[in-house]
């Protein structure tokens, strides 16, 4: 029978957290682009198959919009209208991060607050990684939102 001790599993745990981290998100991106792909190639699709029946292309709905994104490559902005849209979808998920990670990062403070003991006591610290975290995104989630009433039809130039 196979006896797994903590001296061996303990290490095993703590590296394996990261990669799964680190290959769920290059898969999640990966996903997430082949989506868009589609999406677009079933748009230009229906939109040619409409031309072809003779309907008149000024008639049908736009073609999915794309909005540059900053850093790496670029993005589809799937669903929303217009860029103002986007923004405002990108700000209540910052908003909505923050309060997570906010409220975990105060969970596990207060955990470790009442559940420590001796040097363990001091433990409670441990709550302010994902609470400051959590504050980050909020600032973020600010600085962020659209302040034009979500008027703009456009990204804002770099």
């Amino acid at each position: 029978m196979l006896h797994i001790d903590s001296e061996t599993f303990v290490p095993f745990l703590i590296f394996s957290i990261p990669i799964v981290a680190i290959v769920g998100g290059v898969t999640a991106g990966i996903v997430r682009t082949l989506g868009q792909q589609r999406i677009m190639e079933l748009a230009q699709r229906e939109r040619i198959a409409a031309i072809e029946r003779g309907i008149d292309p000024s008639k049908l709905p736009p073609m999915p919009s794309y909005v540059p994104m900053r850093g790496m490559g670029g993005g589809m902005m799937g669903p929303y209208g217009s860029y103002s849209d986007y923004a405002r979808h990108r700000a209540q998920g910052l908003v909505i991060g923050g309060l997570v990670c906010l409220f975990v990062g105060a969970a596990l403070t207060v955990f470790f607050l009442t559940v420590g003991e001796g040097e363990a006591h001091s433990a409670w610290a441990i709550g302010l990684i994902p609470g400051g975290v959590g504050v980050a995104l909020l600032l973020g989630a600010a600085i962020t939102h659209p302040r034009d009433g979500g008027t703009a039809s456009s990204p804002p130039s770099a």
